[in-house]
C-alpha cells in the first residue's frame, strides 16, 4: 500500500505532463492559459507541501532552542509584516517565535538605547547602513546572485564592494559556500592548454544539455525514468566563445539530436556571426561530436575539433558552467513551457541578458559583450563613496553621496533576469 502512493502519485503527475503538453499545441487561447494556471496552481500547491513539512519540523523545536535571527533578518521580517499587514501575532506564527519577541523588535527599531535592533558601528572603513540594506534587498530581488556576483553588479553600477564585506553584509554561514568560486581552475596550478584563444571566436565550445519540464525524471517503476524527450524534458545545444564567455548561439530539440542536427546548427551559428568561423571547437566525446559526420563537417569548414578528456574536470568547463549558469538562473526558475517557440523565446532572452548585462567573474566583472568588444567595464570609470571619512584623491572620478537608491528592472519583463542600477537619493 505504501509503494502504491509513489506510483499513484507520479502516474498522475505523468499523467498532467501529457495534458499540459496537449493544451499548449492548442489552438485555442483560453485553453493555453487555462493550462498555465493549472502548472502555476500545481506548483503553488507543492511549494505549500514543502513548507508544511518544514513547519512541522521547526515547531517540534520549542522556540527558546530555535536558532536566532539576526539583526538584518529581523528588519526583513518587520518589512515583510509592514507589506502583508499582519498582527505581531500572526508573524510570530509564521516564522516560529513567540509574539512578545516581535513586540520587543518593534520598540526597538527607532529607540535611542544601547541596543537597536539593526546597528552598525561607523569607522572609516565601515559603510552606512543604507549599503547593508541595499545588498540585503538586492539579495531578496535576485536570490540567485551570490556574494562575489552582488559585488560584481554593484560595482558595475558605481558602488564598489568587496566580496567579504558583501558576505558579512548577507550573514552567510562560510565563505566556502561561494559556488561560483570552487568551480573555477586555478590556472597557476593547472597544466598548460593545449588550445588558447588568442582573440574572439578563436575557440568555440558546444555542448548539449537537458532542460525537464518538470522537476525531474524519476519514477517509481522500472526502469525507474522517464525518457528523455519532449514532453518530458528539451535537449539544448549551446555555443559560447572562449575568450569573452560570450553565447555565439542555441537551438533547442525535441529530442536527443543528432550529428547532422548539430552540424546544421553550427552552420546557423555561424551564419548569425557573418560567417565567421573558429580555427577550433572544443566538445566532449558525445556520439553527436566523436563521429565521422562531425569531423567531416570541420574538414570542408577548414576547422579543427578538439575534444575534453575524458573524465578530466575542467575540460570543457567554459561551456559546462555557462549551462549549470542557465539552469539555476533561469530554466530552474521559471515554469519551462511545453511550446517550442516558448521555449526559445526563454533561452534567447536569458542568452542576450548573459551576454549584454551580466558581469562575468572570468572576465574581471566585464560582461562577455564588454570582453567581445574589448570595452571597459563601467566599474572602472565612476564610483559611488557614501563613506563620509573616507580619503578619496581629487584625480579620481569619485562622487560622494549620502544616500544611494537602488533600481532593479527585468529584462524583457522577466523577474529572474535583473538590471541593476543605482543614482543618488534627492
Amino acid at each position: 500500500m505504501r509503494s502504491s502512493f509513489l506510483h499513484a502519485a507520479s502516474v498522475a503527475f505523468t499523467a498532467l505532463t501529457f495534458a499540459w503538453r496537449s493544451a499548449a499545441r492548442s489552438r485555442r487561447v483560453t485553453i493555453r492559459v487555462q493550462a498555465e494556471l493549472d502548472r502555476a496552481e500545481t506548483e503553488i500547491a507543492l511549494l505549500r507541501e514543502e513548507l508544511d513539512i518544514k513547519d512541522e519540523r521547526l515547531g517540534r523545536i520549542p522556540p527558546r532552542r530555535r536558532s536566532h535571527y539576526g539583526p538584518i533578518q529581523r528588519m526583513r521580517i518587520l518589512e515583510l509584516k509592514a507589506a502583508r499587514g499582519w498582527s505581531s501575532a500572526q508573524t510570530a506564527r509564521v516564522f516560529g517565535v513567540t509574539e512578545d519577541t516581535i513586540v520587543s523588535w518593534l520598540r526597538r527599531i527607532d529607540a535611542a538605547t544601547d541596543r537597536p535592533l539593526v546597528r552598525l558601528p561607523g569607522p572609516a572603513n565601515r559603510f552606512p547602513d543604507v549599503v547593508a540594506h541595499l545588498v540585503q534587498r538586492l539579495k531578496v530581488l535576485c536570490p540567485s546572485l551570490g556574494k562575489l556576483r552582488i559585488a560584481q553588479v554593484l560595482a558595475r553600477a558605481g558602488l564598489h564592494l568587496g566580496t567579504t564585506t558583501v558576505g558579512r553584509m548577507l550573514r552567510s554561514p562560510s565563505p566556502a559556500d561561494d559556488v561560483e568560486q570552487a568551480l573555477l581552475i586555478d590556472e597557476q596550478s593547472a597544466e598548460p592548454r593545449r588550445v588558447t584563444a588568442k582573440y574572439p571566436d578563436h575557440v568555440w565550445h558546444v555542448d548539449l544539455t537537458v532542460v525537464p519540464t518538470a522537476a525531474g525524471f524519476w519514477v517509481p517503476w522500472l526502469p525507474f525514468s522517464r525518457p528523455q524527450r519532449w514532453p518530458f524534458c528539451w535537449w539544448v545545444a549551446v555555443v559560447v566563445d572562449h575568450l569573452s564567455r560570450r553565447v555565439c548561439g542555441f537551438a533547442v530539440f525535441t529530442k536527443m539530436p543528432t550529428s547532422t542536427d548539430i552540424c546544421r546548427f553550427l552552420d546557423r551559428a555561424t551564419s548569425r556571426r557573418g560567417n565567421r568561423k573558429p580555427r577550433h571547437i572544443v566538445a566532449d566525446k558525445g556520439k553527436q561530436f566523436f563521429c565521422a559526420t562531425f569531423r567531416n563537417w570541420c574538414a570542408r569548414r577548414r576547422i579543427r575539433p578538439r575534444f575534453g578528456a575524458v573524465g578530466r574536470q575542467g575540460s570543457i568547463a567554459v561551456v559546462e558552467r555557462f549551462i549549470r549558469s542557465m539552469k539555476s538562473e533561469c530554466t530552474r526558475r521559471i515554469r519551462v513551457p511545453f511550446d517550442l517557440r516558448s521555449m526559445r523565446d526563454e533561452i534567447g532572452a536569458y542568452a542576450t541578458w548573459y551576454n549584454e548585462h551580466r558581469p562575468h567573474q572570468a572576465l574581471d566583472g566585464r560582461t562577455p559583450s564588454e570582453a567581445h568588444g574589448a570595452t571597459a567595464s563601467p566599474a572602472r570609470t565612476f564610483a559611488f563613496e557614501p563613506r563620509p571619512r573616507w580619503p578619496v584623491s581629487n584625480d579620481d572620478d569619485v562622487t560622494r553621496v549620502r544616500d544611494l537608491r537602488l533600481h532593479v528592472t527585468h529584462f524583457d519583463g522577466r523577474r529572474h533576469l535583473p538590471i541593476v542600477e543605482l543614482s543618488p537619493a534627492a
